[in-house]
């Protein structure tokens, strides 16, 4: 008897094909699937002969989709995309809203997570599940809703707001530490900074460019990988920081941190907010997306 050829796959083989092909790895889609690397091949294997046509091609140490397995990557992404959700929906329609955000860890730690208890006192019926990462997400595929990222400012998604960089310290360190009056005084103090592998530069150099320094050695530097870390060694007296405003706004307001310099210099990248198309429709999520323009604002 012959296959009808609408006849649908078995939803595990076609999971496990989405998550192959957006990796383009075997491996790592094992992972995700909590399967071996041979349990994922097998898989694709037996989607391939169930189809009667390759999704991959093979090379050495890597994977690329056929035209095949590209036009079915597109359908499955999509498709299984409507199918968790409303799988969510049936299964605990009584249950709490959860909207899922990402964004990075320095945006995170000092700007949104003071910030959120007004938005859950205002929304009681929502909760925001938190990621705070420097990787990239698909918002479709990784199920997130909405994302914060910091990019150039031509990049994709509406902009929250613009940056500006400018030296900041502890208010302990100008009372007890080497002058600080200048900006030629930064020769006697320890630069704090984030190092380049975490993709999240500090940016020292546009505003000592900006100031003339653009050769300017200080006594020290200190590398960290995270943004909120080179904040917190600034706030415990360690150095100075270039301070990403409006970042660091909070702890300037409450003296933790002070502006030894009223010189600043404007950032060419800045913080865009994307919203996954399907997850707008959500009166949760424009709810979200609302209060953050207007805690940008």
């Amino acid at each position: 008897m012959r296959k009808r050829p609408d006849r649908l796959p078995p939803l595990d083989l076609l999971a496990a094909f989405e998550a192959a092909a957006r990796h383009l790895s075997f491996t790592r889609a094992g992972a995700e699937r909590f399967v071996t690397q041979s349990a994922i091949s097998r898989q694709i294997r037996a989607l391939e002969d169930e189809l009667g046509v390759a999704l991959f091609k093979r090379r050495h140490r890597a994977l690329a989709l056929t035209e095949h397995g590209l036009r079915l990557h597109a359908t499955c992404t999509t498709v299984l995309a409507q199918l968790r959700a409303t799988v969510a929906e049936i299964r605990a329609p009584a249950r709490r809203e959860v909207l899922a955000l990402t964004t990075t860890p320095g945006f995170a730690s000092l700007w949104l997570i003071p910030r959120l208890p007004s938005f859950t006192r205002a929304h009681p019926g929502i909760d925001v599940r938190l990621d705070a990462s420097f990787e990239r997400r698909d918002l479709r595929a990784d199920g997130f809703d909405l994302a914060i990222r910091y990019g150039p400012s031509d990049g994709p998604g509406r902009p929250l707001f613009p940056e500006a960089m400018q030296p900041v310290c502890s208010p302990r360190l100008l009372r007890h530490g080497p002058p600080l009056e200048r900006p030629e005084d930064l020769r006697l103090h320890t630069l704090l900074q984030v190092s380049s592998a975490s993709g999240m530069p500090l940016e020292w150099d546009p505003w000592l460019t900006a100031v003339g320094l653009s050769d300017l050695q200080p006594a020290a530097t200190l590398s960290f990988s995270g943004y909120s870390d080179a904040i917190g060694a600034a706030v415990a007296g360690q150095g100075v920081a270039i301070g990403r405003r409006p970042l660091v706004d909070a702890l300037l307001r409450s003296r933790k941190l002070v502006a030894p310099f009223a010189s600043s210099a404007v950032s060419t990248r800045t913080y865009f907010l994307l919203i996954d198309p399907a997850a707008r429709a959500r009166p949760a999520v424009r709810a979200l997306e609302e209060w953050l323009l207007q805690q940008a604002g």
